[in-house]
């Protein structure tokens, strides 16, 4: 008789997950050129609505007013909190921590500054070449993204980003030379970060300028199926380049539950389940889901495919599924009450069984468990949590001590939860923690919100010293992985 296993395995790999633009700075050295993340201009809070994915869009004359000089305004993820010329000093907190893997991404126009060109920049790639061997020099794997919301702006400004299919050939020789330069140092890939939000921020996911969009639907879905070919085209890469290597894929998980028992809300929270899961459905299974004919018929959504596309789907399908997880969703048919507020959704109803955070994400632990298991009866293939964490406002104290107690919490409840769904059976690769040190926010592009172990000195406004210094969860985190999550 099999016994359910205790706890999480031996080779558990846990660490912490971060995105270049975010995080890298030195948008203007090394021979980088600019993406779309750099055209993303921070928001002051009075100037903010409910439902952020507006914040994240951003039209053709804002893009030349950008470029020319008319447009004035502060650009934070051009800066992030200048891992680039700290990378030494972070990777040494991140090693005692404890870290087995850090999850980064490459910053795709520090390698092809406009996306099209026919060769690499050298300096680009060696950057990454530093950074592997100081992460390997430390014992931690790095887990690489290969596209992170940042599409090269020059793939934006000739094709509208991956509206074109000639994009999927760039992202191609991208991935084959960053396989071949790097296939010694890394052995975890991932091909693109949350693919679903491409459908909630076109400019976000996929560099596409909407209002150069006949019909912004048609040509959401249309870029998606480009990411689709690409993403099979860098799995096949990937395994004939790196034997050795494993390569998955990554969603934006939202776990919708029905406000009640009504037959006309469970439909409700069922239809977004499925439209959420649909994305890992074409990784994992190798095609399109049967519900999305009809979707794509009731709103006039034709595909256009080339030959071989489906075939490419079906052969070349991910080894395992990563996911980014903060909050649960509630739906309702009829919907009274008090609306949910979340970064990336609109339309959701307050669940009165959940707190929620500063920036009102719902918390759930026990969605976790529930997100786990239903993900592993779907697909059966190893799952890997490479984003989960507390957005929180911290306080600096006069001694510099920074007193954290509620990120302890929310973490320690949401891996008590991972550690029942792998009681449970689930198989569970490993748990990144989003943002192990203060970086930018993706969607406000502020430094308030703040996720990490390890302060960062920086304002909203990029004023501060960048001194790094550690917060109370950073010792907790450290015994949570030296005990291999016994001790929470």
């Amino acid at each position: 008789m099999n016994m359910a296993p205790k706890g999480f395995p031996k080779n558990f790999l846990w660490g912490g997950a971060t995105a270049a633009n975010q995080l890298e700075g030195g948008y203007n050295e090394g021979g980088k050129g600019l993406s779309s993340a750099d055209m993303i201009a921070y928001i002051p809070k009075d100037q903010r609505s409910k439902d952020m994915s507006h914040a994240m869009e951003i039209s053709s004359q804002r893009i030349e007013d950008i470029l020319d000089g008319s447009f004035e305004a502060r650009f934070p993820k051009r800066d992030g909190i200048d891992f680039y010329h700290h990378y030494k000093e972070d990777i040494a907190l991140f090693a005692e921590l404890g870290f087995k893997v850090f999850r980064m991404s490459l910053h795709w126009s520090r390698i092809f500054p406009n996306g099209y060109d026919e060769q690499p920049n050298e300096e680009g790639l060696q950057f990454y070449d530093n950074v592997f061997d100081e992460l390997l020099k430390h014992g931690i794997q790095p887990l690489v993204t290969l596209s992170h919301y940042e599409t090269p702006l020059g793939l934006t400004q000739k094709y509208n980003g991956w509206i074109d299919r000639a994009v999927v050939d760039h992202y191609a020789r991208y991935a084959e030379t960053v396989f071949k330069r790097y296939k010694d140092k890394v052995k975890y890939w991932l091909t693109f970060n949350e693919i679903n939000v491409i459908t909630i921020s076109a400019f976000t996911g996929g560099g596409v300028v909407v209002d150069r969009l006949d019909n912004k639907l048609q040509g959401m879905y249309q870029a998606l199926h480009h990411q689709f070919v690409a993403s099979s085209i860098a799995t096949k890469l990937c395994h004939d380049i790196i034997p050795d290597a494993q390569i998955g894929c990554m969603l934006a998980r939202m776990e919708t539950y029905p406000n009640s028992c009504n037959p006309e809300d469970i439909r409700k929270a069922q239809v977004a389940n499925q439209m959420n899961l649909f994305f890992t459905d074409v990784h994992a299974r190798g095609k399109y889901p049967k519900f999305m004919d009809r979707y794509f018929e009731e709103n006039n959504i034709v595909l256009q495919k080339e030959d071989g596309d489906d075939e490419l789907l079906k052969q070349y399908t991910v080894d395992y599924i990563s996911f980014s997880y903060y909050m649960t969703i509630t739906v309702s048919e009829n919907p009274t009450g008090e609306e949910g507020v979340g970064n990336l959704v609109s339309g959701s109803v307050v669940n009165p069984h959940l707190e929620s955070s500063d920036w009102g994400w719902q918390i759930d632990p026990i969605g976790l468990r529930v997100t786990l298991n239903a993900m592993y009866d779907r697909y059966q293939k190893p799952l890997f949590i490479v984003e989960n964490g507390l957005g929180a406002y911290d306080k600096v104290e006069e001694d510099g001590s920074i007193h954290d107690p509620y990120r302890i919490q929310y973490l320690r409840k949401h891996i008590e939860q991972m550690k029942e769904a792998v009681r449970d059976g689930v198989e569970l690769m490993g748990y990144t923690a989003w943002g192990p040190i203060d970086l930018v926010s993706m969607s406000t592009s502020e430094m308030s919100k703040r996720y990490g172990f390890i302060y960062v000195d920086q304002d909203d406004d990029g004023n501060g010293t960048l001194a790094r210094s550690k917060k109370d969860s950073f010792a907790w985190y450290q015994n949570v992985i030296a005990t291999n999550g016994e001790e929470l």
